[in-house]
């Protein structure tokens, strides 16, 4: 089947030097990416949902910050100096 899309300039150059090198068609190249997207997405779908457990609690204490993992792991472990 025929069909017309429109690509990114850097992305067709791209494109055209895997075909040349790969001694393929740009055309086999597309196709491969799509098909390899395309089952990506197929398996993602088939993932089993994660169930997180949680527990109750008083939710974020006040200067935590979540972004600090030497702080976290001294919280955690109840190092001196810890909030």
């Amino acid at each position: 089947m025929r069909t017309t899309i429109r690509l990114d300039d850097d992305l067709l150059a791209e494109v055209k030097l895997l075909a040349a090198r790969s001694g393929t068609s740009m055309t086999a190249v597309i196709e491969e990416a799509l098909r390899e997207t395309l089952a990506r997405r197929r398996e993602a779908g088939e993932r089993d949902q994660v169930r997180l457990t949680t527990v109750p609690g008083r939710g974020l204490q006040p200067g935590v910050d979540l972004d600090d993992t030497a702080a976290l792991l001294a919280l955690m472990e109840g190092s001196p100096g810890s909030s």
